[in-house]
């Protein structure tokens, strides 16, 4: 169903239900969920991630295995124990994290990476929009 039929359904049941309060709150309470869900259900798109990469990570990060740059490469980041590419030096909390980056992680730690890493040495405040975030980490699951 989309969005724009929601209120509609809501104006009809409005009109339809006079002294109905309990299913007039229950449409009402269904169009809000409907609203809600049609953003929250769009798919993540990882073409779109590879562009948000290349204008605020790729100077940084390459996407070639054994590449390292400033930061690590990001090839086959998703399935990899956080600190563990070689030849890079990481920071100390970075080594100590102690987790296997996979989408919920990178999640996290892209939202606000200093929240996770302490001492990161990355210059990045962190990508705050929610669907840019997704579509960067489905671009990373790409990467193998």
């Amino acid at each position: 169903m989309k969005m724009e039929k929601a209120p509609r359904l809501i104006e009809v049941a409005v009109k339809a239900s006079p002294g109905n309060g309990r299913r007039l709150r229950s449409v009402i309470a269904a169009g809000l969920l409907l609203v809600g869900s049609a953003s929250a259900a769009r798919a993540a798109d990882p073409a779109a991630g590879e562009k948000i990469f290349k204008e605020q990570c790729g100077i940084c990060h390459a996407v070639i295995a054994g590449e390292n740059r400033i930061g690590p490469t990001l090839f086959g980041v998703v399935g990899r124990t956080a600190g563990s590419v070689p030849g890079f030096n990481y920071t100390a909390d970075h080594k100590k994290l102690g987790i296997t980056w996979d989408a919920a992680t990178l999640e996290k730690y892209l939202a606000n990476p200093r929240a996770m890493v302490p001492d990161t040495s990355m210059v990045y405040a962190g990508l705050k929009d929610d669907a840019e975030r997704a579509d960067l980490v489905a671009y990373l699951e790409t990467l193998h």
